[in-house]
């Protein structure tokens, strides 16, 4: 199949006017704009507009964001798919897949691991629940903040033989209804093993297939890209509205603490692409800056997909065949950023309510959001459901949550661009480890 694989890369063309239009700059434009209306019409802020229409203002403002993320979500799986199985196939053999495999999944666990001993050495040191108000912490424990945002079962509830046998690819319908995306990944994987091992001439109209939904899914998100700084003022707007500066404030220690983290992730990666990808620290930032602040914009890995590739691909000149099995995988099971929060919220949360945390427990802490983060279905609200589960197991109340949900949001934004750029320094790192395709 490797003759197809020119054709593959011009799914690139989807993305590359957007770039060079400066969406990034109009996007953080949308931003700066987006804050400041949504604390000029917050009614915690000034109380000069009325409450209920305050909220609605946010509301329609929010619509452009709305429709952008309904486009995203749209074509996320089917691009995914289509991303590995191209990415797979292009290698040309097994023994490729086997390499890129046995070098790919434990250095995504040795960062995730990495990550969250940043987020739980920071928040112990900082301590950032130390200093939170206790009439503030008595309101959010009594308020129904939490209500619809955590489904009745949690992983708490599940086996691990349980677990491992959820993520098996059974029912794929059912997988995509709830956007459980590891059998969904793992289905793909095994359909392009297939591929590699049958004859060429019976494969290529279903690769040609793939290839075709990479292009036209990609396509969607380009058009969705469009509206992406209109998206960014509307989301930020509505959050800001509702949030208040006064929320932002009272947990502004641990806003720091985890913004500190994340920052901490992003030296690691540079030292990573330094020492074993063989990159120009300083040279990788530059190149990849779009793709993190298209990342920090949207809030999703899956959305960037298309700009990681392309990044990847044209401007860090990684090959097509590592890019594309690397990114998308990344994408859905390398989440170090949203793994370092939920170790630092958990520890913060332990600070609020009096709860101390001995080495084994903490040791504990830290294998749970590794295997969480790795085994965490795509679905709304998974990183309350995986963070529930966690407090559960280290005896902090779940209704603590209401303290952290008002700015979650926010810090998101942050984290997906941690992800990304994780995403990134893993295919520049195979690319050098992984030589040939033999």
């Amino acid at each position: 199949m490797g003759q197809l694989s020119e054709r593959g890369k011009s799914l690139s063309h989807s993305t590359e006017n957007l770039l060079n239009e400066g969406l990034w700059w109009k996007i953080l434009v949308g931003m700066g704009m987006g804050l400041i209306f949504g604390v000029i019409l917050s009614p915690q802020t000034f109380e000069f507009i009325h409450l209920d229409l305050a909220y609605a203002i946010g509301e329609w403002a929010a619509l452009a964001g709305v429709i952008f993320l309904a486009l995203i979500q749209m074509v996320i799986i089917p691009l995914i798919i289509c991303s590995i199985i191209v990415g797979i196939v292009d290698s040309g053999s097994l023994s490729f897949v086997k390499k890129m495999s046995l070098r790919i999944v434990p250095y995504f666990i040795m960062t995730t691991a990495i990550a969250i001993t940043i987020g739980l050495g920071l928040a112990s040191v900082i301590q950032p629940g130390a200093s939170m108000d206790a009439d503030l912490v008595s309101r959010a424990m009594e308020s129904d903040a939490l209500s619809g945002q955590i489904p009745d079962q949690t992983f708490d509830d599940l086996s691990f033989p349980q677990r491992i046998a959820n993520i098996l690819p059974s029912n794929l319908a059912e997988a995509q209804l709830k956007r459980d995306m590891l059998p969904i990944i793992l289905a793909a994987i095994m359909v392009a093993l297939a591929m590699l091992t049958t004859t060429a001439s019976v494969v290529r109209p279903f690769y040609d297939l793939c290839v075709a939904g990479q292009i036209l899914s990609m396509r969607v998100v380009s058009w969705a890209m469009v509206i992406a700084p209109y998206a960014v003022f509307g989301l930020l707007t509505n959050i800001v509205i509702r949030l208040g500066l006064e929320a932002i404030i009272n947990v502004g220690f641990y806003m720091v603490t985890v913004l500190a983290g994340l920052l901490c992730m992003i030296f690691v990666y540079l030292m990573i692409v330094w020492a074993l990808g063989r990159f120009s620290p300083i040279e990788f930032l530059r190149k990849i800056r779009e793709v993190q602040i298209l990342a920090f914009s949207t809030s999703s890995s899956g959305a960037t997909l298309p700009f990681s590739i392309q990044a990847a691909e044209e401007k860090l000149n990684i090959r097509h065949e590592i890019s594309r099995f690397t990114i998308p995988l990344g994408a859905t099971i390398n989440m170090d950023g949203t793994a370092m929060y939920q170790a630092i919220a958990a520890v913060f949360l332990c600070q609020i309510f009096g709860i101390q945390l001995s080495f084994e427990e903490l040791l504990l802490l830290l294998i749970t959001t590794v295997g969480a983060s790795i085994g965490t279905p795509a679905t709304p609200g998974v990183g309350l459901i995986v963070l529930a589960t966690i407090l559960i197991e280290i005896g902090v109340p779940v209704e603590g949550l209401a303290l952290i949900l008002g700015v979650d949001r926010l810090l998101d934004m942050f984290r997906t661009a941690v992800n990304v750029t994780g995403d990134l320094t893993a295919a520049s790192v195979m690319d050098r480890l992984v030589k040939s395709k033999t």
